[in-house]
């Protein structure tokens, strides 16, 4: 029996379970309502851990890598209103609110906060206090990787609030690290004669920093500025040492090294203003960012250099964003949401790779693609209409038509105009203590820029081809979500849905004997979710909460090499999340379990799988001398699992089903530990 099967056959099981559950939320418009009392038992020092503990929630974080806006929100909105950075993920805008500024937590579907949120089965509304003053968070955090030295980061953030107008300042640095140790081996297939043996010892280095300003204006109803300005850059560098014992020929010691840096500057803001019947909204939004990736590496043996490579890349990211929008709620008749957005992108990317000779000298490589600028200009109007049928149940409505226009310049020319439309419909119905949804949309998925470029992994022996003829991938969505309060203030949810997908992206042969991003035909992809959220109080264990999260996403698509159906490439087939919280006044504790299936990537000429032991587990015990302060010590990796990775090549390519060669990797980084110090002000 399949897992998909499997998952399928458990969900009517939870269902059936979930009606014996005693209600304990209010549910006002629709929307399941958590006031700030709720919260307390867990004793939170931020707004994230406030949203953290909502029952059955699970906070989907801003997309930084798709383009726009609209198409890039989270799942969390606050006083109402997404906020308009981007680059700023929900987690750290959530860290810096003290969770003394919560009023109360609103969870309905998303149909009912705007364009951005239509069709999602959740969205989590965030309502503050009107408390003026100042108000703040702090964090200082002590982190122990294995062997390694102890590493110090933290952040810190205050909020003034004066009137009608609030200001915003915080500064966050991340400075992790990772030393990891393993093997690889390389053998001759079918044979399994052992071709060499490389021990690896892998170091980083990863500083983050970034600072943000922010300042909000609330003037009465539909009258609202807010202005956000965000600077961050960072440094990720990898030393690795590899010595290399084939089986015939000398030993040799590889060396390769990393450094990769980058620097962001985000300028955002929005205007709400009424107009008619409703209130419109204008955003506008501007990121620049600059990268430079340096990567080396050397072989010898004997200490005389035998040669090597190294990658230069360097590339410019620019995106400039307006939205507008209207919109006019209505309890009674049509709700109206319309609107379009605009926006202008361009990756300029060059990339300059050079084999090394015994003497030093470096050898120009030519690559296709290597530089390119790549533009697109995208348009993107759009409607919505809600309106309630009949207590309890409502409908939703949406038609987006996005236009845009793509040119690559450079070593190749390419350029195209694409039109989509893409409707939605979705229908709530509450009845009792059971709420339904279904929805049913067209999808279109955004271009990844980088595909288009040529680039080596000299880490992986393999270059990456860049295909210029890339379109998007579409897909028609249908999805069906049923939820029940559980045990109390619990929540379980189950989620059962269908994707049929046309242009799958994929990876596909190009010139040179290399392979690319690029589009295969149409597939499949089957969904099933079961989210359960418990609290165990009435099972005897006082204070504790248990969570459940398993989630299957079957895919299916021709392969264009061995004609076979297969997977889709880099996709999880399942996921399975335990945890365990408890809560005993000062003190808590907890632990939470991940594990996956592992993915693959089916490449020209071999199968790239990487997967780990199961589960990982990381735990924590809390201590809260007083309401304003906190104390976790955290382990991650309590089991010490191990990293794997299986690269099985074919010859010439995948269309020959005998492999030829394997190289199994293992790699373990060991148990880190880290005490965390969080305080709030205010």
């Amino acid at each position: 029996m399949s897992v998909f099967a499997t998952c399928g056959g458990l969900l009517p099981l939870a269902l059936i379970l979930a009606p014996v559950a005693a209600y304990a939320q209010e549910r006002v418009g629709g929307r399941t309502v958590y006031p700030a009392s709720f919260f307390q038992q867990f004793a939170p020092s931020t707004a994230l851990q406030v949203v953290e503990r909502v029952p059955g929630f699970r906070l989907q974080d801003i997309d930084q890598d798709v383009r726009g806006f609209g198409q890039a929100a989270g799942n969390v909105v606050i006083n109402g209103e997404r906020p308009s950075s981007k680059s700023d993920n929900l987690e750290t805008l959530l860290a810096q609110i003290p969770a003394a500024r919560v009023l109360r937590v609103e969870v309905g579907p998303g149909d009912g906060f705007g364009a951005e949120f239509a069709g999602r089965p959740q969205v989590l509304n965030l309502v503050l206090t009107d408390d003026t003053g100042v108000a703040g968070t702090a964090e200082f955090r002590l982190r122990k990787p294995f062997a390694s030295r102890v590493r110090a980061d933290g952040k810190a953030s205050a909020l003034l609030k004066r009137g009608q107008s609030s200001f915003r300042i915080a500064a966050d640095y991340n400075n992790d690290d990772l030393t990891n140790f393993g093997f690889d081996s390389l053998t001759a297939l079918p044979g399994g004669e052992l071709i060499e043996r490389r021990e690896k010892h892998n170091g980083t280095d990863d500083p983050e920093g970034n600072v943000s300003l922010g300042w909000s204006h609330e003037d009465g109803e539909n009258r609202r500025a807010n202005l956000n300005l965000r600077y961050a850059r960072g440094r990720f560098q990898l030393w690795q040492d590899n010595h290399v014992m084939p089986v015939s020929g000398i030993p040799r010691d590889d060396w390769m090294k990393q450094d990769y840096r980058y620097h962001q500057f985000e300028l955002g803001g929005d205007v709400t203003r009424p107009l008619g019947a409703g209130s419109l909204k204008l955003i506008l939004l501007a990121t620049r960012t600059t990268r430079d990736r340096e990567d080396v590496v050397l072989n010898r043996a004997n200490d005389q250099l035998l040669g090597g490579f190294s990658q230069l890349q360097e590339s410019t990211d620019a995106e400039s964003v307006a939205r507008l929008v209207w919109s006019r709620p209505s309890k009674e008749g049509w709700s109206i949401e319309a609107g379009g957005e605009a926006v202008l992108n361009r990756l300029d990317s060059a990339v300059d790779l050079n084999s090394i000779a015994a003497d030093g000298g470096h050898s120009p490589i030519e690559l296709p693609l290597a530089n390119a600028v790549v533009r697109e200009i995208r348009l993107e109007p759009f409607v919505n209409l809600g309106r309630q049928l009949a207590p309890g149940l409502r409908a939703d409505f949406g038609l987006t038509f996005e236009r845009s226009r793509l040119t690559v310049s450079g070593d190749a020319e390419a350029e195209r105009t694409l039109s989509y439309l893409k409707p939605r419909a979705s229908l709530d119905w509450r009845t009792g203590r059971w709420q339904f949804q279904a929805k049913a949309e067209r999808t279109v998925n955004q271009l990844d820029f980088g595909d288009f470029i040529s680039v080596a992994e000299l880490g992986n022996d393999r270059v990456n081809g860049g295909n210029a003829d890339l379109v998007p991938q579409t897909a028609w969505e249908f999805l069906a979500t049923a939820e029940h309060p559980l045990l109390g203030s619990g929540v379980i949810r189950a989620e059962l849905g269908m994707n049929f997908v046309q242009q799958v992206q994929d990876r596909v042969p190009v010139e040179d004997g290399l392979d690319a991003p690029g589009n295969l035909g149409s597939g499949r992809m089957k969904i099933a979710r079961l989210n359960m959220d418990a609290p165990l109080s009435g099972l005897g264990i006082i204070g504790g909460r248990a969570t459940v999260l398993l989630s299957v996403i079957d895919t299916d698509v021709r392969d264009p090499y061995t004609l076979q159906k297969r997977h889709f490439t880099n996709y999880t087939l399942w996921v399975l999340n335990i945890g365990f919280r408890q809560d005993l006044g000062r003190f808590a504790w907890g632990f939470d379990t991940y594990s996956n299936s592992g993915s693959t990537q089916y490449r020209r000429n071999e199968e790239d799988r990487n997967f780990r032991d199961n589960p990982y587990v990381t735990a924590f015990a809390e201590y809260r001398p007083d309401s304003r302060t906190t104390l976790t010590l955290r382990a991650e990796n309590l089991l010490d699992v191990r990293y794997y990775r299986e690269r099985t090549f074919f010859s010439p390519d995948r269309s020959s089903t005998t492999p030829v060669m394997r190289e199994f990797r293992q790699r373990q980084d060991h148990i880190t530990p880290s005490l965390t110090l969080k305080r709030t002000f205010g």
